[in-house]
Parts: structure tokens; sequence; C-alpha cells
């Protein structure tokens, strides 16, 4: 006998809808599974057969095919288990086999309880958009698949099990089981406890500035600094003065973090930004996204957050140089043979170097710790097209012993995140204003919304092109500039792009200008 129902596919951080077509008939004893399935489905046989005997059910040696459809898109993983479990009961009449309108997801034990699988979420997305009435997967994992069905305000039911025989219980009678449901808002209420605040670190006002123009305008951040200056320190406390997610930014953040199997437990929702730092050893695949089993990358990882790169010339070239495409397009496209992913990847990228490969550039007495062959060695790992793509370069000196051991508190990151909001306010009327769909922060900005909300007056356009020629900037330079003065004008309540907004905009490209005078 045929049973048909619905499953899923991941394909990148989406999912596919796959018909689940299993037939029981006599004939040699066998058990095949067609439709281009990988090695962890081929070999489920043994796990479905071996749980669903322990959970009390009789198998006759009967001839068992299983058709994977789509069946010339490759699929993957362990979250057939349950739905190839339940098409072979349904076969058997031991459950219904009208199950066309349901998807069922999830991997087993040999005892038959169920494992949390990956992807939850964009799956129930999936669910949704298809118009299915119900949705049966492990519980660990429905309250995260519940959360897509609020978001789309589907009638579609979410019901989470434990174990094999309680998915048949529930298929014979779904009377006795309530569907799961969640509060939302509930989960954004949890307010996090970032690790550093502005007001513990010493000194360094300049760089602190620096770092609320940049997190009010989604800038991009480069900081050149000796050991010790507090580069590291800065960048951790970034995340505490950006603005909260939205539920939108929370949901596309959270389907990459379960598709990537990243979700803390207990955390069903991404409600915060994310901050990403990965070691200088880090691949070009780890850090891009990719591999055998394509996954996403940290730059995917850092949607919606921050990707922190300490020790940027310690990165190899590869490493770097590949940041350029998601600087620019803010996703990721990873082609193979048989499939081309696109995985979002719109961050800040937060990055700290030191000026020389000895640490600081010069030594008490005033003198170069390396040779200049060595320093310029070390600065042109990073090349001119990646630092064209940072829109900040912000020189950290040395704290003053002063300012070290000073007990005045400087302002905290609550003070500054609330400009920070007020700012992204302002920008996001703007550009719902302008008819800029999509487009959040001043960072994002396309050459024709620059021109459009970046107009210089006369003396202004002069002075920038007084720079552009000084320094030897290039256009996409040029852009970053105006930019990062709209961002200033933003947070100084101003209209329009002042004189000060503007020279404070190009004192933040210090890496184009003579560096050896840091």
């Amino acid at each position: 006998m045929l049973s048909q129902l619905s499953a899923a596919a991941l394909i990148g951080i989406d999912a596919l809808k796959v018909e689940v077509e299993t037939n029981v008939s006599g004939g040699l004893p066998s058990f095949t599974v067609v439709g281009l399935p990988d090695n962890a489905i081929r070999e489920s046989r043994e796990r479905i057969l071996t749980a669903i005997k322990n959970s009390g059910f009789n198998l006759p040696p009967k001839k068992i095919t299983v058709n994977l459809a789509p069946a010339d898109v490759k699929k993957e993983g362990t979250a057939f288990d349950l739905s190839i479990a339940i098409g072979l009961l349904g076969s058997l009449q031991e459950v219904s086999n009208k199950l066309e309108e349901t998807l069922i997801i999830g991997e087993l034990a040999l005892d038959g309880s169920l494992r949390r699988i990956n992807g939850a979420l964009p799956i129930a997305m999936m669910a949704s958009r298809e118009n299915l009435k119900r949705i049966i997967l492990p519980l660990v994992n429905a309250e995260e698949a519940a959360i897509a069905v609020a978001a789309s305000q589907s009638t579609i039911e979410v019901h989470g099990v434990e174990t094999l025989s309680d998915t048949v219980s529930l298929l014979r009678d779904p009377s006795h089981c309530k569907p799961m449901e969640v509060d939302v808002e509930r989960l954004f209420q949890d307010h996090p406890e970032y690790p550093v605040d502005f007001a513990d670190i010493k000194g360094q006002a300049t760089a602190k500035k620096a770092m609320e123009i940049a997190a009010a305008g989604g800038h991009n951040l480069i900081m050149i600094g000796p050991p010790g200056s507090g580069k590291t320190l800065l960048a951790k406390a970034l995340p505490g003065i950006l603005p909260p997610l939205n539920f939108e930014e929370s949901l596309e953040t959270t389907k990459i973090y379960s598709v990537a199997d990243k979700l803390s437990n207990g955390k069903p929702l991404m409600t915060h930004r994310p901050f990403r730092n990965p070691h200088h050893t880090t691949s070009n695949v780890a850090l891009i996204g990719g591999g055998t089993m394509a996954k996403p990358g940290e730059v995917s990882l850092a949607h919606n957050g921050v990707l922190f790169l300490d020790e940027l010339p310690e990165f190899t070239r590869n490493a770097l140089e590949v940041l350029r495409q998601p600087l620019e397009d803010n996703e990721v496209t990873v082609s193979r043979i048989s499939l081309t992913t696109n995985y979002p990847a719109c961050f800040m990228l937060v990055a700290a170097m030191n000026p020389s490969p000895a640490g600081a550039l010069k030594d008490q007495d005033g003198n170069l710790t390396a040779t200049p062959q060595q320093i310029q060695r070390y600065l042109s790992k990073i090349s001119g097209p990646l630092l064209d793509r940072i829109d900040i370069h912000i020189d950290v000196p040395k704290v003053d012993n002063l300012e070290l051991f000073s007990t005045a508190k400087g302002e905290s990151s609550e003070v500054i995140r609330n400009r920070v909001i007020t700012a992204r306010e302002k920008q996001a009327n703007r550009f719902s204003e302008g008819n800029a769909p999509g487009i959040h922060a001043n960072a994002q900005m396309t050459t024709r919304l620059i021109k459009k909300f970046c107009p210089l007056d006369k003396p202004c356009a002069t002075k920038l092109m007084e720079a552009m020629e000084r320094l030897n900037l290039s256009a996409r330079a040029h852009d970053r500039i105006l930019k990062v003065s709209r961002t200033i004008a933003d947070l100084d309540g101003s209209d329009n792009i002042e004189m000060p907004h503007l020279i404070q905009a190009i004192q933040y490209r210090s890496l184009d200008r003579d560096f050896w005078n840091y």
C-alpha cells in the first residue's frame, strides 16, 4: 500500500517541501530509498526499523520502497527519519495514510525517541507558505517552529512530540494534543548583560566617539593602535550600544543560527545582535561559508550584528579578500557544481591591528620597532580595495597614566545607545519617506541615495575635493566619507551636512594618510 506525507530539505537557509512516498508490497524483503538521498539517509534504514520495533510495532518482511520527491534535488541529513517511519506505518495501516497536508520531520534514536533537528524555523516558514495544516517535529524544536507560525499569522498547527509512539498517538487522535503556542513579546523582554560597558573603559574619548558613529550608521570600522591600548575592549563594548533587533531582523538571524545548529538550548529566537570573533587562523570556508555540506560562515553568523577581526594582518590574504563581496553586496554566494546558495551577510565589520609587526610603532626613545620595509610588508597584507570598504579608520593610542588611574566614570553604554537609537530612527524615517525600501542605515545607501540624501554646499564640496586630491582617495572612499558625514550630522541633529561633520569624517581615513606620523 502507498502512503504519502510531506517533509522538508534545507537549501541554504531556506527549506524545500519534499514529498515522502512509501510503498510496501510483496516480494523479497528489502528497504530502498530513492530520490538523491545522501549517506545519512541511506543509513537511516537500520535506525528506522529498529526504532519501529522498539516502539512496539510489528514489521512483516516486505519490500519497502521510499521515494523523496522532487527526485532531482539532493536530500541531506537525518531529519527524514520520522517522516519515513510514519510513512512506513501508514502503508501498514498502523496510522492513517492520508497525510498529504501534514509535515513530519525528526531524527530517530534506536529506542524510538526523537533528537533535535536543524532548521526548524525555515521549515515551519515553508510549511506556512505551502498552506499545510499541521507540523509534527521533535518537542525541543516546537517552540522555534511556533515562532514562524506566529510571524506569518498562519493557522497551521505545530505539535511537538518526544517519541515515535507519541507521533502515532497524535495521528490516531489529534484532539488530545494541544498545538504549541509561543509568546514572542516575552522572548524580547530578556535584556542581555553585556560583558563590557563604555563607562568602564578608561580614556579613548576619540575612539569611543568613532564607535558611536559606527553604531549609529552601521559603518565598518578599523582600529589601529599598540597592544594594550583597549582595541579589543572597545570592540566587545560595541554590541551594548547597538539598537535592539526588530522582529524581522530577529527572524532573519534566527534562520541562519537554526540551520547552522548554533541556537542556544532554551532560546528559540535570537533577540540580541550577534557578535562573532573568529580566530585569525580561520579558513576561507569557515569565514565565508560553504564546504562539502554547505553551512553559513562567520560573515553570515554575524548577520545584523558585528564581525570582529582582531589582529587583522594575521589573517591570510585570501581570507581577507573573500570579505570584499559580502561587504559590498550584504550577501554571500557559494557556488558548487550541483548547487548555488545565497547566505545573507549584512554585518558591521570591526577590525583591530597593531601599527607594526612588533606591536607599537615606536619604542620609548621614539625609534621604530621594525624596519620601514617590515612595517610596509605588514601593512600591505590589507589590500587597498578592502580598506576602501571600511568607512572609519581610527587611531587608538596608548592610554595616558592619568586617565588610567582616574576614578571618573565616562558615559555608560545605555546613554550612548539612546543617542544611537535616535539617530537610527531619523535614518529610518528619511529612507521611508525617500522611497528607499530595504535600507535601514546610512552605511547601506547606494550611490543614488548618497546623491539624494548627502548633498554638500559649495564650501563643503571644495573641501572634499581638496581632500580627495591630497589623500589620493578612490571614488569608493569618497562615498564612504559622505555616508559617515551624514551619520555625524544625524547624531548632531542636523538636517544638512555641515563643514565640521565633513572634516570629522575625512579625519576618519587615517590609513589613507601618511602613516609614519602615527
